[in-house]
């Protein structure tokens, strides 16, 4: 069960109404390959399950799905340049913020780039070309600094906060397992499970896709662990490198109720004010006639 608070300021009423959370139990979209080939499918499978593609444009479209790749960013925002947290949010609006502990976020550079950048993040580790590959050429997503990253969900291209049914990641490099994860949180940041993405022990380069369908607009805010360590100069024994490739997740609605919901809900206080004041009335005038 979940609380809803709807305060109307003009009338000076509060109503809290229990909300059963209309879901049987999450879905998840979980596989692994050594090629994009191999994880192919069960992409595809969750993208069919969430619905059809929405343009990036601003609004909720209020279901299907949006989809974040990578590839199509600038430049001047990719490696060894860095992403702003909320690009897609208001540079092309999608819908998500990122934020973590680490000093940012990076999208690593084209294989053609006007400062000759090195692919798949060997401007920050020559031997990382080694252990990644992307699922769609030809870039992929890091935070810096931390292997942990918050995604929080807003109606695309303005900062009302959002909720959505359902995320999934393409992750690649993930050799440890029941470390790379996905951590759901509802409104209330009450945590909704934590799901563990599928690893390839022992396997550089593999790829791994993750994804979980609630069934209903539950979802505020998704935590990513990749791997056990972030990105960095040096490498060591024990430890998984994990960075990002695709996202997929469900289309952001508002958190607020739709305007008609509100009405709905203001008529009937006013109904049952009018009930309320009929029967005082109606007590009223028994109690003159018996006097």
């Amino acid at each position: 069960m979940r609380t809803i608070a709807f305060r109307f300021a003009g009338a000076g009423l509060a109503l809290f109404v229990n909300a059963a959370t209309a879901v049987s139990g999450p879905i998840t979209f979980s596989g692994s390959g050594s090629t994009p080939a191999g994880i192919q499918a069960t992409v595809d499978a969750f993208r069919a399950d969430l619905g059809s593609l929405n343009p990036n444009a601003p609004g909720s479209f209020g279901s299907g799905r949006r989809e974040i790749n990578w590839d199509a960013v600038p430049d001047a925002f990719a490696a060894p340049n860095n992403l702003p947290a909320n690009f897609f949010n208001v540079n092309s609006p999608r819908g998500v913020v990122f934020t973590t502990a680490g000093s940012g976020f990076q999208v690593s550079a084209n294989a053609v780039n006007p400062t000759s950048t090195p692919v798949l993040f060997g401007n920050i580790n020559p031997t990382y070309p080694g252990l990644f590959q992307t699922f769609s050429p030809e870039k992929l997503f890091t935070a810096l600094g931390s292997n942990v990253l918050d995604v929080d969900f807003f109606v695309p291209g303005s900062a009302t906060p959002a909720l959505t049914r359902g995320f999934g990641s393409v992750f690649t490099n993930v050799t440890l397992a029941n470390t790379t994860s996905l951590t759901f949180f509802d409104a209330n940041n009450a945590s909704l499970g934590i799901f563990f993405a599928p690893a390839v022990p022992g396997a550089e380069q593999s790829l791994s896709f993750l994804g979980v369908d609630f069934g209903s607009d539950i979802v505020s805010r998704v935590l990513i662990t990749n791997g056990n360590a972030p990105l960095g100069p040096n490498e060591g024994p024990g430890i998984d490198l994990v960075v990002m490739d695709d996202f997929v997740y469900g289309e952001p609605v508002s958190r607020m109720p739709e305007p008609s919901t509100l009405m709905l809900l203001a008529g009937g206080f006013l109904g049952l004010g009018l009930m309320r004041r009929g029967g005082f009335m109606r007590g009223r005038n028994r109690r003159r006639l018996i006097s």
